[in-house]
């Protein structure tokens, strides 16, 4: 009966596990499926090696990636604004440690992807590997 009642705890422990906890569900930006590996030994990207840098990455995504190193980690987000239709306008620009949206002037915190309208910043998964990062959907 105490084995039943063990396994009975211990079962949905590992039902409840998730995958990281995302949630890539915006109506303004499309899912897409991607993975770039970034050296951070590259002149490019190697602003990325030191907390509170983003670096600008075009030709993936809905309008590009921002990938940020926050200290403890590295976030990475879609350049599209997040609360427009895809647009001339709607590609973020980075502002120290917000990200700023060209149709409307609102800006994101690169550190959570908050903003003060209804949708935050698309995220991406990071991996790290060393000196590698890798950014996929």
């Amino acid at each position: 009966m105490k084995k039943y009642l063990l396994l009975s705890i211990i079962i949905p422990f590992f039902f409840s596990c998730s995958d990281s906890g995302l949630n890539n569900s915006n109506p303004f930006i499309p899912n897409y499926s991607f993975s770039i590996d970034l050296n951070l030994n590259l002149a490019t990207y190697s602003n990325l090696k030191f907390a509170s840098n983003a670096v600008y990455i075009s030709g993936t995504g809905a309008r590009g990636v921002i990938v940020f190193n926050t200290g403890s980690g590295y976030n990475a987000f879609d350049a599209a604004c997040p609360n427009q239709a895809i647009s001339s306008c709607s590609t973020m620009t980075i502002d120290g440690i917000n990200a700023v949206c060209g149709c409307d002037n609102k800006e994101y915190s690169l550190f959570t992807g908050q903003g003060s309208l209804q949708y935050p910043l698309k995220q991406y998964r990071v991996q790290v590997n060393g000196n590698m990062l890798r950014v996929y959907n």
